[in-house]
Formats: structure tokens, C-alpha cells, sequence
């Protein structure tokens, strides 16, 4: 049975100098954790293979809320980057007790979507790209769409502009807005990172962070 979703494969950008990789990992999935608490995938972040995750969700809105705050709640010096597919999923095997073994369009877009990102940031002009959505090929007649859908270009287009704001902040704005995209008040995030409040409401109108939960507001009111 296939079904039409929006798959993400996550990596760890320069993994091989990351100092420790195991507490990288748990970082990554942490970071993932605390954002599907907020906006549930269908299927969370888990780990696949050497600096590979991979989750599923069931709408568009749900998968770039999720790439964005998953990154903005990583620690200082860690990054990862995000391909995100949208296509038929199924499921082709168990492996063990964790999440199925997952094929289909949407798997492979996702695929050919973080190396298009990987591509995009070793150009001179745009280092900072982490993620890039495509479309795969769909076979069931219901879910296919006539021709070059022009959806996919408007959401990479906003990723691009979003990316550029991340690179700009530094460690503790980025932190900032990614616990206030959980939820917190400024009072709390200032008391989780040891500032005062004023030093957080400075901080989120000079990076940008506030037009960005703006953005992400809308998104998780779509997700749900």
C-alpha cells in the first residue's frame, strides 16, 4: 500500500571532523524530538546509517517546520542538512523492533533533495543552504499532479531565504528562536539560557528571529 507523504533524510554537515559523533547523534535527535513533541510527524527521526536519519510526515507545513526547528535547536558547532521528498511511501520490511524499512518516490526525492542541497553549498555564493524540498514521481492517478507543479520551486525559493537567516544568527539567537518556536515565553527562554528577558527580545528583532516564528506560527497552524 503507498500513500502520498513528505519524506526527510537528515545528515550531519561535516560530519568526519565532528569530535564526537555519538553525542553529535544524540544531539540530532534530540533536537528532532523536542520539535515532534510540538508538531507530530508520522513517523519521528530516527537513525539509519553512519550521520543518517530519516522521518516521515504526513503534510508539507509538518516537514518544513520540523527542518527548521530540528536545526535551530542543535547545539553551538552542529548543523545537519535536510532533503525533503514528497511522493508515495511504503513500507518493504521490519527491521527488528524499530520503524519498517521505507521505499518509494518519496524516499528518492528526498535522496536527490539533499544532494541538491549539498550541491548548492559548495557554490561560493550560497555556503549556507541546508535544505531543499522536490517532488518524486507519483503512479497513483488520485494523488498525481498534471505537469511541473510551480508549488515546488515557491517552497525551495522560501527555504533558500530561511537557510540565509539561520546562517546569520549566531549559536544563542538561533537557540532563542528555536525554544520560542516550542512554545516558551521570552521570560522562560531567558531563564533557560541564563539572560535576562530584554536580552532575548533584543536579540530575536536584531537576527530576524521574530519575522522567522512569525513564519514558523503559520506553518504549524497549517501542520495541524
Amino acid at each position: 500500500m503507498s500513500s502520498l507523504r513528505y519524506a526527510l533524510i537528515v545528515d550531519i554537515v561535516r560530519s568526519r571532523e565532528v569530535p564526537d559523533r555519538a553525542a553529535a547523534q544524540t544531539a540530532v535527535l534530540d533536537a528532532f524530538a523536542r520539535a515532534h513533541d510540538v508538531v507530530p510527524l508520522a513517523t519521528p527521526l530516527w537513525a539509519t546509517v553512519g550521520d543518517e536519519f530519516q522521518a516521515l510526515a504526513d503534510t508539507l507545513p509538518a516537514a518544513l517546520w520540523t527542518a527548521t526547528v530540528g536545526r535551530l535547536l542543535l547545539p553551538d558547532g552542529l548543523d545537519v542538512r535536510v532533503g525533503i521528498g514528497r511522493g508515495e511511501t511504503r513500507d518493504v520490511a521490519q527491521d527488528g523492533d524499530g520503524p519498517a524499512i521505507k521505499d518509494g518516490s518519496a524516499w528518492w526525492a528526498a535522496r536527490d533533495a539533499i544532494d541538491e542541497a549539498h550541491r548548492r553549498a559548495d557554490r561560493k555564493e550560497s555556503p549556507w543552504v541546508r535544505t531543499w524540498f522536490l517532488d518524486g514521481p507519483v503512479t497513483d492517478e488520485a494523488t498525481r499532479t498534471s505537469g511541473h507543479d510551480p508549488s515546488v520551486a515557491v517552497v525551495d525559493a522560501q527555504l533558500l531565504v530561511t537557510d540565509r537567516m539561520i546562517d546569520g544568527m549566531t549559536s544563542p539567537q538561533r537557540s532563542y528562536v528555536g525554544s520560542a518556536a516550542l512554545g516558551r515565553t521570552q521570560a522562560q527562554v531567558a531563564a533557560e539560557h541564563g539572560v535576562t528577558q530584554p536580552a532575548v527580545s533584543q536579540g530575536l528583532r536584531r537576527s530576524g528571529g521574530t519575522a522567522l516564528l512569525a513564519a514558523l506560527a503559520l506553518l504549524e497552524e497549517a501542520a495541524r
